[in-house]
């Protein structure tokens, strides 16, 4: 994310735009969330490589970036003959924003402490203004 905040804040955001500016999600991590999100059932790694038009391996770590960042899940499909597989569905949609709140508390906290940081190191700007 190259852009300034007042350039983020001057356009428009899209809840795309929030997943991807909250969580550093990529265009590709966004295509995989969708076709995760837009399955009834929850998806293989082969079947959102397919969704998305891309190689598995390619598919892989954008999942393992959407599982890292907690906007998908994953659980374990085993074979009666024994082996498994895994499945991907998406997270609560509860627990994603709660998340995004709770991550968005803490950027506000920390720029927070930063601009009193800011404010003692360069003091009252009238007493500059004054001196002069």
């Amino acid at each position: 994310m190259d852009d300034s905040m007042a350039e983020q804040l001057q356009q428009e955001m899209t809840c795309d735009g929030l997943l991807e500016c909250i969580h550093g999600l990529k265009r590709l991590d966004r295509e995989c969330f969708h076709a995760v999100v837009e399955s009834e059932e929850p998806s293989t790694i082969d079947e959102v490589a397919e969704r998305v038009d891309r190689e598995r391996s390619t598919v892989y770590r954008s999942i393992q970036r959407l599982l890292q960042r907690g906007v998908v899940q994953k659980t374990q499909v085993n074979y009666e003959e024994g082996g498994y597989y895994h499945v991907y569905y998406p997270t609560d949609p509860s627990r994603i924003t709660s998340d995004m709140r709770r991550r968005l508390n803490d950027w506000y906290a920390k720029m927070s402490h930063l601009i009193r940081e800011f404010e003692d190191e360069h003091g009252d700007t009238t007493e500059t203004v004054e001196r002069r």
